[in-house]
Parts: structure tokens; C-alpha cells; sequence
């Protein structure tokens, strides 16, 4: 059987991954070998890694668009497996599959949560934190929101930001003060702990991503009582969620069985 119709004989999957969850589940479905998977990254890093198996980057074309991709390719099964606040895709994929009548699950990360120690002040939007880190009247702040929502805090001058993302802000905002690391997680407890003493850190500012891969600088900051200004998660439609591949995988069985199996 050539490769053209085995492929075509299994059911194929839309992948909406970028995230460690959605690497992994792409390479567990690649080691299977019994769906045609299609992953889909958004494209806002430059270089982007790439997952097991055939990639698509870039948008769809809003919810219409993806409705007709989805018709078009004969989608049996999306799974989302987006960054927790990747909440437009979110939305999108949740409407997209109604229309086109394909079953989609939710593949995310638990969020993490505050612990005796813990220093956090949760906030639902940047302006809230910009004002927050006014009250704390933060002078050296570790800033790891991502590269594109860098500008409410440039209004702070009085602060003086490590600015830690994947790839160059550009345009960086005008930060009367900031220094741009690049670096791509995990990060080790080890790590965390001397880049907070090094550069004099007194509060850091993150969303609610949830997961390993960035955990250690919350630890870090429990150990010296310094505050995290933590967005909360955006809310995301009623859809199907699991936590781990394995259910993933589970699921996805059950929805692309042959009717009659």
C-alpha cells in the first residue's frame, strides 16, 4: 500500500498546539501512526519549532475560515492544545467545530496555584498590574508576559525591567529603563534563583501559564518573599477539557471509531 493511501485511509486530526502539551501529544500520535495528523501553529515566533508529523503555520481566517478548512480536509477530530491564554483561538475552534460538526477536545495544563509562602497578586488585565506594581512601588522587576504585551508597563519610569522573552521585541516599547533577555524555558530552580539575585529583583510580573517548564522563578520568589503580579487566565468557551495525553488519546479513539465498531 503506497503512502498516499494509507494516509488517505486514516481519519485525519487538526492539532492547534505551540505549547509542551501540544509537542507531546503530537509526537504520541505520530509514534501511533492511526490518525493523519495536521498541526497547526499560529506563527507569532519566529523560527518556531516543529512538531511530529505535517505542520501548517499561520491563521485560518477567522471562524468562517476554519469552519470551510476543517470541511475541506475532511477533519474527523480538532484537538486545542493552545496556550491557556491563547483565548481568541480558543473561542474560534470551539464555534468553528460547531459549524462543521467536528468533535474537539481541550488538552491544558492544571493553572498553578498559591501556596503557604506564595506573595501573589492576581490580576484579570496589564493595567491592573501596571497599577499594582505602582502600589508596591517596584523598582526591579523580571517582566515574562511574551514579547507582544510589553507596552503598558513602558508608562512605569520608575522601574527598571529585565525584559525575558523567546524571541526580540521589536519595536521594543519606550522603557525608560529595561534590559531584553532572550531565553526559551524549562528553567531550573538553579537558574531562577541567581537570575533574581543578580539582577536585584523585587517583583516579577507573568500570567497564569500553569505547567513545569516555568514554575522555578515562582519558587524562586517564594523563597525570597518577593511578590508576583499573575494574571489570570481569559475565559474560554464550555468545551471538553483533559489534562493529560494519555485521555487525550482516549478520546480521540472514541471519536474517530469506524460507526458500528
Amino acid at each position: 500500500m503506497s503512502a498516499v493511501s494509507a494516509t488517505a485511509q486514516r481519519p485525519s486530526v487538526l492539532l492547534l498546539g505551540g505549547t509542551s502539551e501540544g509537542y507531546e501529544l503530537a509526537s504520541a500520535l505520530a509514534a501511533r501512526r492511526q490518525w493523519h495528523t495536521i498541526n497547526s501553529l499560529a506563527g507569532r515566533t519566529e523560527q518556531p519549532r516543529r512538531p511530529a508529523g505535517e505542520t501548517r503555520i499561520g491563521g485560518f481566517g477567522g471562524v468562517a475560515g476554519l469552519a470551510a478548512w476543517l470541511r475541506a480536509h475532511a477533519i474527523r477530530a480538532t484537538l486545542d492544545a493552545t496556550h491557556p491564554f491563547a483565548a481568541t483561538m480558543g473561542w474560534h475552534a470551539a464555534a468553528a467545530c460547531a459549524q462543521a460538526g467536528v468533535p474537539l477536545l481541550r488538552l491544558e495544563r492544571p493553572p498553578w496555584t498559591a501556596v503557604p509562602g506564595d506573595n501573589w497578586h492576581e490580576v484579570a488585565d496589564w493595567p491592573a498590574a501596571v497599577e499594582r506594581l505602582r502600589h508596591l512601588n517596584a523598582r526591579r522587576v523580571l517582566l515574562a508576559v511574551g514579547r507582544q504585551e510589553l507596552a503598558p508597563f513602558a508608562q512605569l519610569d520608575q522601574a527598571w525591567f529585565l525584559i525575558r522573552c523567546v524571541t526580540p521585541p521589536l519595536p521594543l516599547p519606550p522603557f525608560a529603563a529595561a534590559e531584553v533577555r532572550l531565553a526559551r524555558g524549562p528553567f531550573t530552580l538553579a537558574d531562577e534563583r541567581a537570575l533574581l539575585d543578580t539582577y536585584r529583583i523585587d517583583a516579577i510580573v507573568c500570567k497564569n501559564s500553569g505547567g513545569d517548564a516555568t514554575v522555578a522563578k515562582l519558587v524562586a520568589a517564594r523563597e525570597r518573599g518577593l511578590p508576583v503580579i499573575l494574571q489570570r487566565r481569559p475565559p474560554r468557551p464550555p468545551t471538553m477539557t483533559v489534562t493529560d495525553i494519555d485521555a487525550a488519546l482516549a478520546w480521540l479513539e472514541r471519536v474517530t471509531k469506524p460507526a458500528g465498531e
